[in-house]
């Protein structure tokens, strides 16, 4: 095989795991939140939606 540089630190540095702050995951989740209720005609369709889901997964 040839021999290639090796790896910078940039690459092989882990990204950090674990969880995202509450505050950021709901900010991630709003934009899609509101596209919905206005793609689904209100706060009932989605909040039923919701719901369905949720019986799905067994929550």
């Amino acid at each position: 095989m040839a021999h290639t540089a090796p790896r910078t630190m940039i690459r092989t540095r882990q990204r950090r795991q674990g969880r995202r702050h509450p505050l950021v995951a709901t900010l991630m989740a709003l934009p899609l939140a509101a596209l919905l209720l206005l793609v689904f005609d209100g706060w009932e369709t989605v909040a039923t939606q919701a719901s369905s889901v949720g019986v799905m997964l067994g929550r």
